[in-house]
């Protein structure tokens, strides 16, 4: 997800999380098909737990720099999105947060697997949910599970089919499509029709009565509800990895009532109806977003999430990481929501070894530098190999690396795939001086591409604190080499969308590259959540996370063939080549992999699955950010 990707991931993640990575560097020549190599630099999180029983009442106090950049559940790919769907949205399935052991940093792996969450039990081949050969999946849902409406009403299996026939609406699509078309019957197809119906907008105008007609006069032979409680899902193929798909939020439950309004809409963003414990009762575009108990929702049918707050309260406009810092410390904020901890305060606080900052290991591409390969400035110089190439060689890494926080929350990487996850092999295609980067061999490759003299190129970046410091590092660094960055720094609410539009990117003036970040949509067995999610061709559509448009046949062919691989193994080496391809075609830079340091004030508590508490704020790697669902406040 963009977290950017949250998920973004991705989170897309995507995204723009308050923090960063510090992986391992294998030296296997095989890949890896497991992501229990991670592992952590700097301190292991506390793991300080006690008996205490939680209390509820009190206001959780968020702060961050823009927020998210949509509420709406099927564009939302965002970090920031991603923290607060966690409280107002329910799938089918979900994730458990549970603390990293200190005695192992693989640890952080135990909450990587779906479980049940709206359904009643996670579909298996032993309890009859998993059926044909592997592609038939059939959930039950949880009576009970009710929506805010007045009267509340039952969460049923049109609401989760009504929000997969939203995906494609012309307005705004959902944030990755191609998990799913890949993956359910008829999506596909379900796809190109709406898009066809709405190509024609003098025809078809993109009204929310005209996108709700078509969706509910047309069907997808892979969703059938059996009854109001009974989703039964039909796959093209068996696919190992379709439980982890249906935890995105992506495949939240999606009432009715949005048929009236246009998808992503202000008018939606202030009619949003919750089946999660908390209610959203004020929402000021670009000032606070404000939660309060959902009357609705009941404990007995969510073992994930807690409603201990009275309310929450997310303040927006606070770009400075320094101030979201000291206001966290003073305790008149609580957690910081899309921007990373201040950098140069990260050693001092791990020194401190004070119990409410934490950094927590992960696995993640946060950032990377994207080339917007259809961008026509400077003469088309993003289509030219050489000149991509040239900036592969020129950056700086271990500036970047500073520039977040220093080696405690980051190492350089140089492949797509980040160390810990399936197809994962340590090589270095770009020599660069141990990460320093290479000033003659960039020069060489920028003259060879025909700009021995230089050349400037538009740089958009989010312009939070910290990632302007990232940005002024790569800046200084290709300098040295003749590249010129003009940056165009954005909110982080808006970064993501404008990077993401990819009809519009191919204009005069529009971005040439770009400050992205990328965290995998699930951990695992996950190939397809890089490779798939950030390369699969064409994908030239608004809200994409292939930012490029990068578009290459023999990629597209690995991915097809890793998808249908019968074990990790063989889908590990596809991966991988695809990888190695990808990097050979300079489509992006690989910048670091980060772990995630973690801030809350001293009165944050965390409860446990087990029901004990844990001593401050707990992350969640599929979140990308803190668990407020699982908070409580101690006086």
């Amino acid at each position: 997800m963009p977290r950017a990707s949250k998920r973004v991931a991705a989170l897309a993640v995507l995204a723009i999380a308050a923090g960063g990575l510090a992986a391992c560097s294998s030296s296997s020549s095989t890949p890896s098909s497991t992501s229990s190599s991670s592992s952590s630099a700097g301190t292991a999180p506390s793991t300080s737990t006690s008996s205490t029983k939680p209390v509820s009442g009190g206001t959780l106090n968020i702060v961050a720099a823009s927020g998210p950049d949509h509420l709406d559940t099927v564009p939302a790919y965002y970090t920031p999105d991603y923290e607060l769907e966690r409280v107002y949205t329910r799938q089918l399935v979900s994730y458990p947060t549970v603390p990293a052991p200190s005695t192992t940093s693989a640890g952080w792996t135990t909450d990587t697997t779906p479980v049940a969450d709206a359904a009643t039990a996670v579909p298996t081949t032993a309890n009859g949910g998993i059926t044909g050969g592997g592609k038939v999946y059939t959930f039950h849902i949880k009576p009970g599970v009710d929506w805010d409406t007045t009267p509340a009403r039952q969460v049923t299996a049109d609401d989760f089919i009504r929000e997969f026939k939203a995906f494609f609406n012309p307005v705004s699509p959902v944030g990755n499509a191609g998990y799913y078309t890949s993956t359910i019957l008829g999506l596909q197809a379900y796809d190109n029709a709406e898009t066809a119906y709405f190509a024609n907008t003098k025809a078809h105008a993109p009204t929310a009565a005209n996108i709700a007609a078509f969706q509910n006069s047309h069907t997808i032979p892979g969703l059938k509800a059996v009854n109001s409680l009974t989703l039964q899902f039909t796959l093209v193929s068996a696919a190992s990895d379709f439980l982890y798909m249906l935890a995105m939020p992506f495949a939240s439950a999606r009432p009715v009532e949005y048929d009236s309004y246009v998808p992503n809409s202000p008018q939606l963003d202030t009619h949003i109806i919750s089946d999660g414990p908390y209610s959203i009762s004020s929402y000021i575009a670009g000032k606070s977003i404000t939660f309060v108990h959902n009357p609705a929702w009941k404990q007995s049918t969510d073992s994930l999430r807690h409603d201990y707050l009275t309310s929450i309260v997310e303040t927006l406009g606070v770009s400075s990481a320094q101030t979201q810092l000291a206001d966290i410390q003073a305790g008149s904020q609580d957690l910081t929501s899309d921007t990373p901890v201040n950098p140069s305060s990260i050693p001092g606080l791990a020194a401190s070894k004070v119990s409410n900052f934490n950094i927590w290991p992960w696995s993640d591409t946060f950032p990377y530098l994207v080339f917007n390969l259809r961008s026509p400035n400077s003469k088309d110089a993003m289509a030219s190999l050489d000149v991509r190439q040239a900036v592969e060689y020129g950056i700086d890494k271990i500036a970047v690396v500073k520039a977040m926080g220093g080696p405690l929350v980051g190492n350089p990487i140089n492949t797509v795939i980040p160390p810990g996850n399936t197809g994962y092999v340590n090589y270095n295609l770009y020599p660069d001086d141990n990460g320093a980067g290479d000033v003659a061999a960039c020069k060489s490759a920028l003259a060879k591409g025909g700009f021995s003299n230089g050349l400037t190129i538009k740089y958009l970046y989010p312009n939070d604190s910290t990632n302007t410091r990232v940005f002024e590092a790569i800046q200084a660094s290709l300098s040295a080499c003749g590249i010129t960055l003009q940056g165009d720094g954005e909110p982080g609410a808006s970064f993501f969308v404008d990077l993401g539009n990819a009809p519009e990117n191919n204009k005069a003036g529009t971005w040439d590259m770009g400050q992205a970040g990328w965290i995998p949509d699930w951990y695992g067995n996950n190939g397809r959540t890089v490779i798939q999610a950030l390369f699969q061709g064409p994908a030239c559509v608004v809200n994409t996370v292939n930012y490029g448009c990068y578009d290459s046949p023999a990629v597209n062919s690995l991915i097809t063939q890793a998808e249908a691989a019968t074990s990790l193994t063989a889908a590990g080496a596809d991966w991988h080549t695809a990888d190695e391809d990808i990097m050979k075609d300079a489509a992006i830079v690989p910048l670091m992999s980060q772990t995630f340091p973690m801030i809350a004030s001293k009165r944050v508590r965390s409860v446990l699955p087990d029901g004990s508490t844990y001593q401050t704020a707990m992350f969640n790697p599929n979140i990308g950010d803190p668990d407020i669902a699982n908070i409580w406040l101690a006086s």
